[in-house]
């Protein structure tokens, strides 16, 4: 038996919860006595390399083809079931993703395997069973499944496991795939991305707006808020809407789900759909001067209070405490 973990980077550099990735495998491989091999596909830089050996992969395959330095979902999904059969590797493990989801289904049903998706803890695996715990009902509700097939395909959600650092040294070896024309019948003709210091799906630290601001004159104290603790900044689904803010902020079941260690909500009420897509946060603090908002039962730590009010003082404090 071995853990293989595919491995997603964005401009050559691997993505944070990639190698959370590889730490949930090592936890998969050290229950069942077996490696853990990380998959990486085209361009990434070697200085990356070694932060897989770190977070517990002991060998790299590295499939070097040109082509694929452009994400394409078929063509991934192919290269993936191909290194599967060649390690005859018995789960796969992906971070959760727009390119890694679907680019995983694809891969199970290719190698025949059971897929486990929205995984947020790391596996029992004792007793000739193998048992997943997952999200369900848009993270509201959890069920523990045994996965009885010889292949599986584990999805996982960020933060579902510590990122580990105490590995070591992993041998990198390349990989030969095979790609028809038919792994690229789609086409990326061009890319918008998104521009800033810290990028929403990858933030530790996520501050967003909604309604309560008033208006997108008024943005200047989440953006000196998210400034002074180095995170993103979002916002609700009727700012972007409304245009006070780009699309690519909105937060939630029809935006961008995000998993920070860190959400502060202002000026939210909490709907549901925004629920959604913050519910993965290891913490969640709310700021709304309604006390019936129901975004306080979802929150961890509550302030009520006017937000032009309350936000600058916490940053004047924060910015003291860092200075």
């Amino acid at each position: 038996m071995s853990v293989l973990v595919f491995i997603e980077s964005d401009n050559g550099n691997i993505k944070k919860s990639s190698l959370e990735a590889v730490s949930f495998g090592a936890g998969i491989a050290k229950q069942e006595g077996s490696t853990v091999t990380a998959l990486v596909l085209g361009l990434v830089e070697d200085s990356q390399l070694g932060a897989l050996g770190m977070a517990g992969a002991s060998k790299i395959l590295h499939a070097k083809e040109e082509r694929l330095n452009t994400p394409s979902i078929m063509a991934y999904a192919s290269a993936i079931s191909q290194v599967l059969e060649q390690t005859g590797a018995t789960t796969l493990v992906l971070a959760q993703s727009a390119l890694a989801t679907p680019a995983g289904a694809r891969a199970a049903v290719k190698a025949g395997a059971a897929i486990v998706s929205n995984v947020i803890e790391l596996p029992v695996v004792e007793g000739g069973q193998f048992k997943v715990k997952r999200g369900i009902f848009t993270g509201k509700a959890f069920e523990t499944l045994n996965v009885e097939a010889d292949k599986r395909v584990l999805v996982v959600k960020k933060n579902a496991v510590e990122l580990k650092a105490d590995g070591g040294e992993a041998v990198v070896e390349e990989v030969a795939v095979s790609l028809s024309d038919g792994d690229f019948v789609l086409k990326v003709l061009e890319t918008h991305k998104q521009e800033g210091d810290v990028l929403l799906p990858e933030a530790e630290i996520v501050v967003s707006g909604g309604r309560g601001l008033k208006g997108p004159e008024n943005w200047g104290i989440i953006e000196d808020l998210a400034s002074s603790l180095g995170a993103a900044t979002g916002c609700s689904k009727p700012v972007s809407d409304m245009d006070w803010r780009p699309h690519h902020e909105h937060v939630g079941q029809t935006g961008i789900k995000v998993s920070p260690n860190l959400y502060i909500a202002v000026g939210i009420s909490g709907a549901i759909q925004h629920l959604a897509g913050v519910n993965s946060s290891k913490c969640i603090v709310v700021i709304n001067k309604d006390p019936e908002a129901p975004f306080f039962k979802a929150a961890d730590y509550g302030i009520v209070g006017d937000a032009f009010e309350v936000l600058p003082k916490l940053t004047e404090a924060i910015k003291a405490v860092k200075s």
